[in-house]
């Protein structure tokens, strides 16, 4: 693991083409800018592990999955 001590404004780069920016920084929360190619896919950490294990979920009982169908009718 790599750890780097940004200021406000400053960035970092992950090969060529991804730019992370600190935009602002407030006690210990910071907001960051990600600047990437469009076909690279960003995701909150925490929203991929809930993903994953609704998925689980679903797949062990597959009587829930109507029910979770129609929750997700909610996001079309």
């Amino acid at each position: 693991m790599l750890i780097l001590g940004r200021r406000k404004g400053e960035s970092i780069l992950i090969g060529d083409d991804i730019e992370i920016i600190i935009v602002d920084i407030q006690g210990d929360y910071i907001r960051m800018g990600i600047q990437a190619p469009r076909e690279v896919s960003i995701v909150r950490k925490e929203i991929k592990e809930q993903i994953r294990e609704e998925n689980i979920k679903a797949a062990e009982k597959p009587e829930g999955l109507p029910a979770l169908l129609e929750e997700m009718k909610k996001f079309l």
